[in-house]
């Protein structure tokens, strides 16, 4: 098991996994996605290449529609 942050609060993964397949389990929409690793934004474009390990923190921001 690892232990990652996400969005601020700790999150247990069951083996190292890269983030594309993270966030799929997340069933999150990629068209309209942002996400920081460890202060960094990354392009989507490394999203496959990034495998997550202990004690990474991931910022998924998704934007929330109003007025």
């Amino acid at each position: 098991m690892i232990n990652v942050t996400v969005n601020g609060k700790p999150r247990q993964l069951d083996d190292s996994t890269d983030l594309m397949s993270f966030l799929r389990e997340m069933k999150v929409n990629f068209k309209f996605l942002a996400v920081g690793y460890n202060g960094e934004v990354l392009p989507k474009t490394q999203y496959d290449g990034v495998v997550l390990k202990e004690g990474d923190v991931l910022e998924v921001v998704r934007p929330i529609g109003g007025g």
